[in-house]
């Protein structure tokens, strides 16, 4: 999945594959503490969602199609257009009104703005574009922060748990880092709600519907209209009778719903965010392949860069924080784990690089789909009353 399309696979950080193993090897070792069996191949997981919707390499452009690798006059930004919302706010970032960036998606677009980036500094697109909302990162950029990306921090005490079964799990995130660790999870015994927003609800929905199977099936779905208050307290009442919260929005947006992390009562709360939860971090958008390029976990050739796998920060992020809740589930305590993915991605950056450039390599695969996932909303009554919530 690294390289070019009309090119053999690329080495990739020797890094990334250690990082992805010893995440697997974390979560069967916690898991077993419960005496639950959970087999997980990491490097695997990197690949499932090329296997499911038969993706591949294609260079400076994601494996997905909707990041691109773009030179600026001083070095290389990742640019994610992945939302309408993104292609619609190309000309106020650019302060260009060229036509073609007014297209709706497409090429067009993406020639202009390669043109117009061209002569910009990285330093001023990506300032814009936190300030508009856009997911852009320049090349490496993770590397020039001083303060980690990722922090675990207790928050109280609580007995440690001894038995997953009938423990819940909130799941509010939605795509892939947060789905994967509720799923992972849920593949360890515990009970999985997600809960989803009538109006906006987890975008993968829309996607291949095997991935979403994989992530989600087994699970519960809750359907709350969080335009209304009265709906936000109905979510606030059931995260505080859940045992691990795992969300994956900007901190602003959860306080639109009333909700100031972690609120009380689950014993880890997991934050993922594209570029930490802090400062003027906390207002970045990131998603699972420009915030590799901040990392600088890219491989290349041709004097460019070029993406390395498939929104790696994206599966990577979920199994680290997959393994971080069993083990803080196990040792007690209540937790925040803040975990980024520009931050996890840079742990699996750098240093000596595989040796398969010339080699013959195995397809993506991806594990078997054992359920289908509900339909929106399927389980919201039963889970309200189930959980003692009252609308």
């Amino acid at each position: 999945m690294s390289g070019y399309s009309d090119g053999p696979p690329l080495d990739v950080p020797l890094a990334l594959v250690r990082t992805a193993s010893e995440a697997a090897e974390a979560i069967v070792h916690h898991a077993a503490r419960f005496g639950a069996e959970v087999e997980v191949d990491g490097p695997a997981l990197l690949g499932e969602r090329a296997a499911i919707a038969e993706l591949g390499r294609r260079g400076t452009t994601s494996c997905g199609g909707g990041t691109r690798l773009l030179r600026t006059s001083d070095d290389w930004i990742a640019v994610s257009l992945a939302r309408a919302a993104d292609f619609d706010a190309v000309p106020a970032w650019l302060c260009s009104d060229e036509p073609a960036l007014a297209a709706d998606g497409g090429d067009a677009v993406w020639t202009a703005v390669e043109a117009l980036v061209a002569w910009r500094s990285s330093y001023e697109l990506v300032e814009r574009a936190v300030l508009l909302g856009m997911p852009v990162a320049r090349l490496g950029e993770v590397g020039s922060v001083p303060s980690p990306a990722s922090t675990t921090q207790r928050v109280g005490s609580a007995e440690p748990v001894t038995s997953l079964a009938g423990r819940v799990v909130v799941d509010l995130s939605s795509l892939w880092a947060g789905p994967l660790c509720g799923q992972l999870l849920g593949a360890a015994g515990m009970r999985v709600i997600k809960v989803e927003s009538e109006h906006r609800p987890d975008g993968a929905r829309r996607g291949p519907k095997e991935f979403f199977d994989l992530l989600h099936g087994g699970h519960e779905s809750v359907c709350l209209d969080l335009r209304r208050l009265d709906e936000q307290r109905v979510l606030v009442e059931m995260l505080k009778k859940a045992d691990v919260v795992i969300e994956a929005s900007r901190p602003r947006a959860l306080m639109q719903w009333g909700i100031v992390a972690p609120v009380p009562g689950p014993r880890v709360w997991v934050s993922i965010t594209g570029h930490g939860r802090g400062g003027t971090a906390g207002d970045r958008v990131g998603f699972g392949d420009d915030a590799a390029v901040a990392a600088g976990l890219v491989t290349g050739e041709r004097d460019a860069p070029c993406f390395c796998a498939d929104a790696v920060a994206d599966p990577l992020t979920g199994m680290v924080a997959a393994g971080l809740v069993l083990e803080r589930l196990a040792l007690g305590g209540r937790w925040l784990l803040d975990l980024s993915l520009a931050g996890t991605a840079a742990q699996a950056a750098g240093g000596a690089l595989t040796c398969i450039a010339g080699h013959a390599v195995a397809r993506p695969r991806a594990r078997p789909v054992r359920y289908a996932a509900p339909m929106l909303g399927e389980h919201t009554a039963l889970v309200l009353s189930d959980l003692d919530v009252h609308r």
